[in-house]
């Protein structure tokens, strides 16, 4: 494994980037902003339907992550399209006018690029993303291209109302390994202190060279590929105007433990 550079050199080069976008244009800043659509917290009291489009999402960010209404699957978004992950494991272009009820998207530029030569599982490839990010206290978008010797995946199935909170809906999440796969992890590391808002930590989809396979990460091996970090200081929170959300109680248990178990840790 090897870096372009050293870390520190890196985040130098974040802030100096970010600097240069300090006082420009509206449309600089926003090539550095995180869009999110609703809350972490609200999809796990069981808010599983949202008013914002695919195609709305898409006015704001190439990169992203996310579910769809009625917690139909997993959602990742590369390169300007977004794909819609099921829980039989299969993988499609979602059409514009899906909606979601949680969903995050920036417009994906690199700050660091760095090869992976020899074998790294989870823990090694995040330990190479934080020395990079430099701090713990920004979020960083993550693309991790290559050959996987595994990548174990989860997806959530469609649900019925009245909607489960999301730790009873996840039990019956379909779960795949995927083994000497060439494809894409995507998704973002985000602060502590964000979580409940997002999800705090690692949260990573994947989907495989053809686009037609894919789940959410439980975890992964790493055989050689590049890893791209793009790091963000702007958080636009859209809130949804929806009567589900605006009647749940958005305050009540321990929201890290529940995550937690939806994510798999």
């Amino acid at each position: 494994m090897g870096a372009s550079g050293g870390a520190h050199e890196a985040f130098r080069g974040w802030v100096r980037n970010l600097l240069a976008h300090v006082g420009g244009s509206g449309e600089a800043r926003r090539s550095r902003e995180i869009y999110q659509t609703s809350t972490m917290s609200a999809l796990l009291d069981g808010v599983y339907e949202g008013d914002v489009t695919v195609g709305e999402l898409l006015e704001h960010g190439d990169f992203g992550l996310g579910t769809f209404n009625r917690l139909d699957g997993e959602m990742l978004i590369l390169d300007g399209v977004c794909h819609h992950l099921r829980a039989d494991g299969s993988a499609h272009v979602a059409g514009r006018d899906e909606k979601t009820p949680f969903a995050v998207v920036t417009r994906f530029t690199p700050d660091v690029t760095i090869p992976v030569t020899s074998p790294a599982g989870h823990d090694a490839v995040t330990a190479i993303i934080d020395e990079a990010a430099g701090s713990p206290n920004v979020v960083c978008a993550i693309r991790v291209t290559g050959t996987f010797g595994q990548v174990h995946t989860r997806t959530v199935m469609e649900q019925s109302p009245p909607f489960p909170p999301l730790t009873e809906a996840t039990k019956g999440q379909r779960e795949t390994r995927f083994t000497g796969v060439t494809g894409t992890l995507a998704g973002y590391r985000t602060p502590d202190f964000e979580q409940g808002i997002s999800v705090a930590g690692y949260h990573l989809h994947f989907v495989d060279e053809s686009r037609r396979h894919g789940g959410h990460s439980l975890g992964f091996q790493l055989d050689h590929g590049t890893i791209e970090v793009g790091i963000r200081s702007e958080i636009h929170l859209s809130l949804p105007r929806t009567p589900q959300f605006l009647d749940s109680n958005l305050t009540g248990g321990d929201i890290a433990a529940q995550i937690r178990r939806t994510e798999g840790g």
